[in-house]
């Protein structure tokens, strides 16, 4: 049987080639999602401000809102020192795994903090060696990892060695009077920020009036907070914030 090889059957033949060559279709683009996070570098760290008007993701505790960090300030340059003592027990109500529970510690140091007079502060200041053994100061700091943390966050900011600066808390933690009997039961249900500054005025009856502040948290106790000159002799404080609180409950130890 012969084959027609007409104009006709020519055309009808590219007809069909023309529509198989058009059913090969490339492969579908997976759509662009806008959303689609980037790829992490190898070098991104995250870091903690630090800011402290909430939780510290390192230590957990908290430092009430003071106005703003200044970020890499040059070291030394700043006008006062804030020394934070901080209260242990109300820490361990929501800390308890923490090293520093269980030991039935009262205040504890969490800093001594460079600070602006206008209530802003330095923080990170460089990259200067933090202590050579934390814990030789977990005496009155509870753990290794919060002197470790102290000094990068605040020390740096001091213009002191990590030496000199440790040497120093230790000088500040020691001059000041612990008034007796707190946290022993007696506070329990309140007592005004007014009344528990005066206990440590007529302890510490070398420092001027104004030198105290206390720190609180859903007007629960948190901290005293003592200002001092840069040679740490007390001194009124400036841009610092008590706690505004008409009572505050004092978590026993």
């Amino acid at each position: 049987m012969s084959i027609d090889r007409g104009p006709a059957s020519v055309g009808l033949l590219l007809t069909f080639l023309t529509i198989g060559c058009n059913n090969n279709a490339p492969p579908p683009v997976a759509p662009r999602s806008d959303t689609a996070a980037p790829p992490r570098s190898q070098d991104y760290r995250p870091r903690d401000d630090s800011n402290y008007a909430q939780s510290d993701e390192q230590t957990g505790r908290r430092r009430p809102r003071r106005g703003r960090p200044e970020e890499q300030a040059p070291p030394g340059q700043f006008d006062f020192y804030l020394l934070n003592l901080s209260w242990s027990p109300e820490f361990c109500a929501t800390h308890g795994d923490s090293p520093e529970c269980g030991r039935n510690l009262g205040f504890v140091v969490h800093g001594l903090w460079p600070q602006f007079a206008n209530g802003d502060y330095p923080q990170h200041c460089s990259d200067a060696p933090g202590p050579a053994n934390p814990q030789a100061d977990t005496d009155i700091i509870p753990t290794a990892g919060l002197v470790e943390h102290e000094w990068q966050t605040h020390g740096t900011c001091s213009g002191l060695t990590a030496g000199d600066y440790f040497a120093e808390i230790h000088k500040a933690y020691a001059a000041v009077k612990i008034p007796a009997n707190i946290g022993a039961g007696s506070d329990v249900d309140g007592v005004a920020p007014d009344d528990m500054l005066a206990r440590f005025a007529a302890a510490n009856p070398g420092y001027p009036a104004g030198s105290f502040a206390l720190s609180c948290g859903n007007n629960r106790l948190t901290a005293i907070e003592i200002c001092l000159a840069k040679d740490l002799s007390p001194e009124p404080c400036q841009g610092i914030r008590s706690c505004r609180a008409s009572v505050v409950k004092v978590t026993p130890r």
